[in-house]
């Protein structure tokens, strides 16, 4: 369940991260949210953001330019505490803006201010 877990959506000058975290102690659900994460990061570095597509029932603001500028976008997965990370950087402008908007869409959507 998506809502029983602490979701944060940061903006970064270089990109940003996304961090889900659960309760340590629930080992199964941790392990849910790290395979999450890291088919998350291996599908957004192919250009594939259809699972935030089907999550949100609409095009994500900043996808249609970060599959368009994928090349210019690292994704980085780090397992943290209770969860994971997924890192994103980029030296490219456009595609900079479009990380943020992505981000931004997805704290307002998901209430991870």
């Amino acid at each position: 369940d998506q809502y029983t877990s602490k979701h944060v959506f940061e903006s970064l000058p270089d990109g940003g991260r996304i961090v889900l975290r659960r309760d340590p102690g629930d080992s199964a659900g941790v392990a849910q949210i790290r395979t999450h994460l890291q088919e998350i990061a291996r599908a957004f570095a192919a250009g594939d953001f259809s699972t935030p597509a089907f999550v949100h029932m609409l095009s994500v603001p900043g996808t249609d330019v970060m599959t368009a500028r994928r090349a210019d976008i690292a994704y980085a997965y780090t397992p943290v505490d209770g969860g994971g990370e997924v890192r994103i950087t980029t030296t490219d402008g456009e595609a900079l803006s479009a990380v943020h908007a992505f981000l931004a869409f997805q704290r307002s959507d998901h209430r991870a201010h």
